[in-house]
């Protein structure tokens, strides 16, 4: 991947040695993780501190840079129908993507029909506290709450709480607003464009602990649970893990091709976010790397600052599959049987319950428990058959559901007409390009790096420390500078 400069060219692309890339390191961390995990539980239960800080620590950013990325790329189009329309054709892809997810799930199960033979009692199925609380919280949520949700009481709240969903709303609101401002909000605009290198700086000097953060993660996963899960129900986790890599390369896969695409290039391209995801069990803490990498892909800043985050809490690809198999993993293991036509109610149902746990904590089995109530055909106890075993099930989730976000905004663009084919095609092949015009001037890769280069960010080569032209108005009149004499922006000495 080729190195940006503040100047707005590309560098030279440099070899990083394999012991300083990110994702080998993390990749490391993960399996020492498992050891210790597996051959002394207790030490990796006490791990887990090490774990939800650096997890922690990057959801503390994903409120901030979301609503960033949101009101820059808003506030700054002339047209304000095109953003209402991505929107649009954002939600109409989610909901098609959905169906086809839950689709393969209901499929898979009713093929192998692992539930048969288990010929569990649901009335004498002993509920833990802990589920016992999601089930309460399952069986009181309604289909249309997600709708009501969305706008907060509070303007400080949904930042204090991490409701990505909430936040999503304040900033496409304020983003409006700003752009109906004109002249006027240009300054608030300037300091929004600042403050998103800020904050992705902030990132990447978090994403330095990314390694330990996913070893306290594996190790607590895996000295907590243990293995003894995977044994017991190995049929399920490996026919939900099947299903997931054959949606991604059938259904998603057929995207990128219809794109032009490879699929395999793009994993590739987010191996380092892929490895993140792996190691702490959630797509959030990939989130802005995603973003990043998809504005140098050649998807325009206002599309992916729309289109991902609104992807992460309604395009939930592998939720959809985890929760159709789930439900009727639990009504074959119950002897409840259903038709098709029960079941393709259930697929219609979980289209809105699963919108309304977007966002919470638990939200899997919160979705899945207010999927079996409002059915009332199936026991909501029955989840505990599962509950054992959802963690290991819950990296496979994240990562079909960060594949989703990604190429859903690539075909979103697509469909705009605003995607560069040939650029991302470039990028994803691991080329170097020239940077976007209105790229952000910081490192592509500076979200995903080992190394921390501040020099290369905070000294530049003496030519440029004559000049006295102050910087550009804006963060994106910094790309390309007029000629070799002129001082790049955020070029002061730190």
């Amino acid at each position: 991947m080729d190195h940006i400069t503040t100047a707005g060219q590309a560098a030279p692309a440099r070899k990083t040695r394999w012991y300083k890339q990110l994702y080998f390191w993390v990749l490391t961390a993960i399996l020492i993780g498992i050891l210790v995990g597996w051959l002394a539980p207790s030490t990796g239960i006490a791990m887990e501190p090490i774990g939800t800080t650096f997890v922690n620590s990057m959801k503390m950013l994903i409120g901030p840079i979301v609503f960033l990325t949101i009101v820059g790329g808003i506030a700054s189009v002339a047209d304000l129908k095109k953003v209402g329309m991505t929107g649009l054709k954002a939600l109409t892809y989610f909901q098609i993507g959905t169906i086809c997810a839950m689709v393969f799930g209901l499929v898979a199960i009713n093929v192998f029909r692992l539930g048969d033979g288990v010929n569990a009692d649901a009335s004498t199925i002993k509920t833990s506290e802990s589920a016992a609380k999601l089930i309460d919280a399952g069986a009181h949520q309604e289909w249309w709450q997600f709708l009501t949700h969305i706008i907060p009481s509070s303007i400080v709240g949904p930042f204090v709480e991490g409701d990505i969903l909430q936040i999503i709303f304040i900033a496409v609101v304020f983003g409006i607003a700003l752009n109906a401002m004109g002249k006027v909000g240009a300054p608030v605009l300037d300091g929004v464009q600042r403050l998103t290198a800020v904050m992705f700086k902030i990132l990447s000097f978090i994403m330095k602990a990314a390694p330990l953060g996913a070893f306290g993660a594996m190790a607590f996963a895996v000295g907590k649970y243990g293995v003894s899960s995977l044994t017991s129900m190995g049929g399920l986790i490996a026919l939900f893990y099947v299903t997931s890599i054959l949606f991604i390369v059938v259904v998603l896969g057929s995207v990128m091709a219809f794109l032009k695409l490879n699929i395999f290039a793009m994993i590739r391209h987010l191996k380092e976010e892929y490895m993140l995801i792996l190691g702490t069990s959630t797509a959030e803490p990939a989130l802005p790397g995603l973003m990043r990498k998809l504005e140098h892909a050649g998807v325009k800043k206002e599309t992916v600052g729309l289109v991902v985050p609104t992807g992460y809490s309604f395009n939930l690809d592998g939720a959809a599959i985890y929760l159709s198999l789930a439900a009727l993993y639990i009504a074959q293991a119950t002897n409840t049987d259903l038709t098709i036509g029960q079941q393709l109610g259930l697929l219609a149902v979980m289209l809105l319950t699963s919108k309304g746990a977007a966002g919470v904590a638990g939200g899997g089995f919160i979705a899945l428990t207010a999927t079996l109530t409002t059915i009332g055909t199936i026991p909501a106890a029955g989840i505990m058959l599962i509950f054992g075993i959802d963690k290991f099930m819950s990296e496979c989730r994240a990562i079909v559901n960060f594949t989703g976000n990604a190429v859903a905004t690539l075909f979103i663009a697509w469909w705009d007409r605003t995607l560069d084919a040939d650029r991302a095609r470039r990028v994803f092949a691991g080329e170097t390009v020239e940077p976007m015009p209105a790229e952000d001037p910081v490192h592509v890769d500076d979200v995903t790096d080992i190394d921390d280069d501040l020099t290369e960010y905070g000294h530049h080569n003496p030519k440029h420390h004559g000049s006295g032209d102050p910087a550009p108005r804006h963060a994106a009149d910094v790309v390309p500078a007029p000629s070799a004499d002129r001082r790049p922006a955020y070029s002061e000495n730190v």
